[in-house]
């Protein structure tokens, strides 16, 4: 549900912006990073009950942690895929009107799924894994509630609760974010990606770009294990 509640909101933002006859129409790329950002709060609020997963690539980054059990990764895997697709779908349902109208549906697909500006294999893939990277090392390494000196609580980031999380999200767009479109979340890249080829009635839309689908599913799950690795050796040095 979580998952589902992420991409029908970040999703919709960038349809918001994309199709014509929208209120959001030609907002802007800030616009999109705000969507983006408070779709994760939205989304990981709605999660908080089985843990706020989202994203696959922090899944695999809280394993590797020893965090979350390996046991739980295949469940929320399928989780994460299957709200993804669902929120494309809705999505689509949303903005079926403005789809039907817009003049360009083969240039649709980046509604859905990032794109690199650039395309160039082994530095779309070092995009990806940097972004991801920061956000997975930010949720392992930022401090928690702790008992102060005298009794005084330390809340650290705590406090901000999945407001902290989105803050992270919003300055990875908007600072890392324009060379590949930050998927940093290989659920949130491939569940529309698969929702767009195979699902969704869009009249001469093209083709879901299947060459480049991996590296927005390899470049994160990278990028949050080698935060993991980090935690681990930081942990290990205190």
């Amino acid at each position: 549900m979580g998952t589902a509640a992420l991409i029908l909101l970040g999703n919709g933002v960038v349809a918001n912006h994309v199709l014509r006859k929208n209120n959001g129409h030609n907002a802007g790329f800030l616009f999109i990073n705000f969507g983006w950002a408070f779709a994760v709060f939205t989304g990981a609020s709605i999660a908080a009950p089985s843990g706020a997963h989202l994203n696959p690539a922090v899944t695999l980054g809280l394993a590797i942690a020893d965090k979350t059990p390996w046991g739980d990764v295949p469940f929320y895997f399928i989780g994460q895929m299957a709200g993804a697709i669902l929120g494309a779908v809705l999505c689509w349902a949303t903005y079926k009107l403005q789809f039907d109208d817009h003049p360009e549906p083969e240039n649709t697909l980046g509604i859905f799924s990032t794109a690199p500006q650039i395309p160039n294999t082994a530095w779309n893939l070092v995009t990806e894994i940097i972004g991801t990277f920061v956000l997975v090392a930010w949720i392992l390494l930022s401090p928690v509630f702790a008992a102060g000196d005298g009794g005084t609580p330390n809340f650290g980031n705590s406090a901000l609760g999945y407001a902290g999380v989105s803050f992270v999200v919003l300055v990875i767009g908007t600072s890392l974010g324009g060379p590949t479109g930050y998927a940093i979340n290989p659920a949130r890249d491939l569940g529309p990606r698969i929702a767009y080829a195979f699902l969704l009635p869009i009249k001469n839309k093209a083709n879901a770009n299947w060459g480049y689908s991996w590296i927005p599913v390899v470049g994160p799950l990278a990028g949050g294990a080698l935060a993991a690795l980090v935690y681990l050796l930081v942990h290990n040095l205190k």
